[in-house]
């Protein structure tokens, strides 16, 4: 089986690089407060940043900086797949 079997442990007590997605800030609109993510795989994910939960130390939309590497989850809306908790990683 490729990956190996499914880690059983929950998720807070998995390291923060197997907890989300990885990705970096690509694009930023300070004044709507959105932007979007560019996984790994290339695949632009979009955000409102009044509807992510930010977790660790840094939380504030100033924070996030087009290239800042992140850890993310995703949920779809009525508007499709979007950005739904926010970690910064660098």
């Amino acid at each position: 089986m490729a990956g190996g079997p499914p880690d059983e442990r929950p998720i807070e007590e998995r390291p923060i690089h197997e907890r989300f997605y990885r990705g970096n800030i690509s694009r930023l609109s300070a004044g709507r407060q959105t932007g979007v993510v560019r996984s790994i795989s290339g695949r632009d994910i979009p955000f409102i940043f009044a509807f992510v939960e930010m977790l660790g130390d840094r939380r504030r939309f100033e924070d996030l900086h087009i290239g800042t590497a992140v850890g993310y989850d995703v949920s779809w809306t009525s508007h499709g797949l979007r950005v739904s908790v926010m970690r910064i990683l660098d």
